[in-house]
């Protein structure tokens, strides 16, 4: 099997690279296409569905990826739905039988929030975090974090001495995923990623 796995920023590019392998077998390649921003993604996604529409093999699956930005959820998984059905592709969601093309996953509410559905990951990354932050009811439920989980890892990274002049996306994401264990992470919007993967075989 070979998945397309479209993604809205350098920062998802880079926390899969390290995540694929433990996701996926063996026999499964991955080719994973990031785009200049969310409207960017969404902008090109009807025309690139009409494509893959026409030259698609049973053997490829195309995964869209984009994250929820505090929009309405289930708004946006409609939007992704419709336009893969309108290109003329399977969904997971709507097919009738497993062999479906098009799996699409909503991020709540963006890729930090996986990140500190891991908090073991961002300690092993950034040494200086406590222990004591592991076990915080405070990450427990990382995809209900209030006042944003982009800002929320940036003040944890900043309060123990790390990124003083600002957060840099693509840096944390590629060390804190090279620690992350898929089995262990909190977020259910990951979980449901994960689980998506793995169903494919």
């Amino acid at each position: 099997m070979h998945l397309e796995i479209l993604v809205e920023e350098p920062s998802m590019e880079e926390a899969l690279k390290n995540l694929l392998p433990r996701l996926l077998s063996a026999e499964t390649s991955s080719r994973i296409l990031t785009f200049q921003g969310k409207t960017d993604l969404l902008k090109q996604l009807p025309a690139r569905m009409r494509a893959y529409s026409k030259w698609i093999p049973e053997t490829y699956r195309i995964i869209v990826l984009v994250d929820e930005d505090r929009q309405d959820c289930l708004a946006l998984k409609q939007r992704l739905e419709d336009t893969a059905i309108q290109a003329g592709l399977s969904t997971k969601t709507s097919a009738s039988d497993p062999l479906f093309q098009v799996l699409n996953r909503i991020v709540i509410e963006e890729l930090e929030a996986w990140f500190l559905g891991d908090m073991e990951a961002i300690r092993q990354a950034y040494p200086r975090i406590p222990a004591s932050l592991v076990s915080s009811n405070r990450f427990h439920n990382p995809d209900a974090i209030q006042g944003g989980t982009w800002e929320t890892m940036e003040r944890t990274l900043q309060r123990y001495g790390y990124f003083k002049s600002g957060y840099a996306k693509v840096d944390a994401a590629r060390t804190i995923s090279a620690h992350m264990e898929p089995d262990r992470n909190r977020s259910k919007s990951f979980q449901v990623f994960r689980d998506g993967l793995r169903a494919l075989g």
